[in-house]
């Protein structure tokens, strides 16, 4: 299994993920991390722990499967997030030295699920704040589109704006913020003041997202399983901001950290990749 991307990230790439705040790297993985991620995505579904959230009701078709922090309690996915080459892909889109690992999550559409991922971006979710987050949305299986791809509004990030998290599964604890709910973009695509954008992928591929990117992504009508893991990651100005209405992390990091403290922290947020190690 590779340690690094399989093709290097060139200057035109930042530029691009500095300007769009969202970026499709080709090619990140071999066919033997995706297999080996795949069927930790089988065992996951099978025993999911205790923060799944299962966002497709009873006798509705199909299966929308999330779960978080999977890296705490499975070898698989601990190595995925740890040694695989995402924690050198973060840090170079982010022109990072040191990177930690703030989280990892599951998203597993079976085919003919209806429910869609609606448009939202991730910071209004975590107890952090900063510009120096990046979540990799890494495709484990083909991506169309059409049927479920995600898509995002290019420059989103630079709006200023913090919208109300609100979840597949319609979890109220995070929609009883102040903030002002997210528009429905999807029936904005003829307005010219946006520019969508959106990438078919293989297996391998990692779409890369700035964590107030807005983004959605449709059902899966396909006869296929789109599945996809998406580990986040913190650099230079990523601080601990432990707010109301936000996503529990595991590891109590709130008995640890202060508010406006690194997100580092020794076995919570441990650091993934330092540009000195690396290039010892």
């Amino acid at each position: 299994m590779n340690r690094h991307p399989l093709q290097p990230v060139s200057k035109d790439d930042v530029a691009r993920f500095r300007e769009d705040g969202a970026i499709c790297i080709r090619n990140v993985f071999d066919r033997e991390w995706c297999a080996r991620m795949n069927a930790a995505v089988e065992r996951l579904l099978v025993n999911p722990g205790n923060r799944a959230r299962e966002a497709t009701k009873a006798g509705d078709p199909g299966r929308f499967h999330m779960n978080v922090f999977m890296w705490r309690w499975d070898a698989d996915f601990r190595e995925f997030a740890l040694t695989s080459p995402l924690p050198e892909l973060a840090a170079t889109l982010m022109e990072q030295d040191r990177v930690s690992l703030f989280y990892d999550q599951a998203f597993i559409k079976e085919p003919g699920t209806r429910e869609v991922t609606q448009w939202h971006h991730d910071l209004p979710y975590w107890p952090a704040l900063g510009n120096d987050i990046i979540s990799c949305w890494v495709a484990l299986t083909p991506v169309n589109v059409a049927g479920s791809g995600v898509e995002y509004v290019a420059g989103s990030h630079k709006w200023g704006k913090f919208y109300q998290a609100v979840t597949p599964d319609k979890d109220g604890h995070f929609s009883a913020s102040s903030f002002e709910p997210c528009p429905d973009f999807s029936q904005l695509k003829g307005d010219p003041k946006y520019k969508f954008i959106s990438w078919d992928c293989e297996p391998g591929d990692v779409i890369c997202h700035h964590p107030l990117t807005v983004h959605g992504a449709g059902s899966n009508p396909s006869p296929n399983r789109r599945a996809a893991i998406s580990i986040r990651y913190a650099g230079r100005d990523a601080r601990w901001d432990p707010r109301a209405n936000v996503m529990r992390c595991e590891g109590e990091p709130e008995t640890k950290l202060k508010a406006g403290d690194p997100l580092v922290l020794d076995g919570v947020f441990p650091v993934t990749w330092e540009r000195e190690r690396a290039h010892a």
